[in-house]
């Protein structure tokens, strides 16, 4: 059974601070066993990996190798070198248009994006565009606000190279049918890359049944420390691709004529030292969501969701824009009020949530909004919570109160 009161007891957040925290699509708060395992590594032992012939160098390996077999296990990658550890999901997307745009796109080759796209996923191949020629051609959304396999095929051409699309928007919180949109996309002779900032803490992933080329997510998340994400690629892809750094750790030899030999995937991406102690919280994450169950994370989110947008649609002054989404992002705006104001005075009653263009700037032109007010929920958000939001979105017209 999914006890969230139990669940809760598990977050010393919870003790010390009583906000209503419903931004959880920016960031999560972290369990007892995260911190933990973070404070543990560096109060009994530091190291770093890769480089030591010593006993807590030789625990560091350990860890880091055993991170990586995790992740592939939680998204069910086929091979453990397509796992590759980055700073988050915005590093790993610069790497892909980096790594793979830059070395293998050209004039006339177009990058297909939707204008859903989070800034990540979007000015990374604006600047790929800039560099090498490209195009880059924006999708509009469905009239439901989605990107629909039909729209990707549509604007599709012989031309296009790369897809990037969003699993789950950070705005909408649509859930888009990458599957389909994976198998278009290779129809045509591209590549997809997803982001996955939403969905990965969210929902099950399995890379190989979705088929995409490339995915990003960020560990802070998903209940892990700030400063660790993942990206995974399709291994044959990977091999073909050059490093955008350099230094320490990613290579095999070099001398003074300019040659070089680097290790092979993951480690030639891995220039540097980790942040090793965030992969020990992202460890230690992954293995509390999975003591969870992702699926029962995934139910509790979708069953306080549907409550609350049910209560927020007798609101005569509430705008709700994604009332059908299928994740725990719920947004909407306050009639004649500007979402940083509605944001305001949900603080003033000790809520948290987001307000703004959420880096997805490009939506506007579906919205007709440039901004609005974003709550997202998690695997510790309880009814009371949804029920204390509620009647403040009822009151939220008062929002001057907040200013008085």
């Amino acid at each position: 059974m999914y006890d969230v009161n139990e669940i809760r007891k598990d977050f010393p957040v919870f003790a010390n601070n009583k906000t209503i925290y419903l931004d959880n699509a920016a960031t999560t708060y972290k369990p007892q066993v995260v911190i933990d395992a973070v404070t543990n590594y560096l109060s009994k032992g530091t190291a770093n990996s890769g480089r030591g012939d010593y006993q807590d160098a030789y625990l560091v390996d350990k860890m880091v190798d055993e991170t990586r077999t995790l992740v592939q296990k939680f998204i069910n990658s086929k091979h453990v070198q397509e796992i590759i550890f980055t700073q988050g999901t915005t590093a790993s997307l610069n790497m892909v248009a980096k790594c793979y745009g830059e070395k293998f796109l050209q004039t006339g080759d177009e990058i297909l994006l939707s204008i859903a796209e989070h800034a990540s996923n979007t000015l990374p191949w604006v600047q790929v565009a800039h560099k090498t020629g490209a195009k880059i051609v924006y999708m509009p959304l469905s009239e439901d606000g989605k990107i629909t396999p039909e729209i990707v095929e549509k604007h599709m051409t012989k031309n296009t190279k790369v897809v990037g699309v969003v699993h789950v928007s950070n705005v909408l919180g649509y859930v888009h049918d990458i599957k389909k949109i994976a198998k278009i996309v290779h129809d045509k002779g591209a590549i997809i890359v997803l982001d996955g900032a939403q969905s990965v803490p969210h929902m099950k992933i399995d890379v190989q049944d979705l088929d995409v080329d490339f995915l990003a997510f960020s560990g802070h998340k998903m209940l892990a420390p700030t400063g660790i994400g993942v990206l995974y690629g399709k291994k044959h892809l990977l091999e073909k691709m050059d490093p955008y750094q350099m230094g320490g750790g990613m290579n095999f030899s070099y001398d003074k004529k300019g040659n070089y030999e680097l290790f092979k995937v993951p480690l030639k991406f891995e220039a540097g030292t980790l942040n090793i102690e965030a992969i020990y919280g992202l460890h230690a994450a992954i293995e509390y969501i999975n003591k969870l169950g992702i699926e029962n994370i995934a139910n509790h989110e979708y069953e306080l969701r549907t409550y609350a947008v049910a209560k927020l649609k007798a609101m005569d002054h509430i705008i709700l824009y994604n009332e059908d989404a299928k994740s725990g992002i719920i947004t909407f705006n306050v009639k004649g009020v500007f979402a940083q104001d509605v944001a305001t005075y949900l603080n003033s009653k000790n809520i948290a949530v987001r307000s703004g263009a959420h880096c997805a700037k490009l939506l506007k032109e579906y919205l007709n909004e440039i901004a609005t007010v974003r709550a997202s929920l998690y695997l510790y958000t309880t009814k009371e919570e949804i029920d204390a939001f509620l009647e403040a979105a009822r009151t939220a017209e008062n929002y001057l109160d907040a200013y008085f």
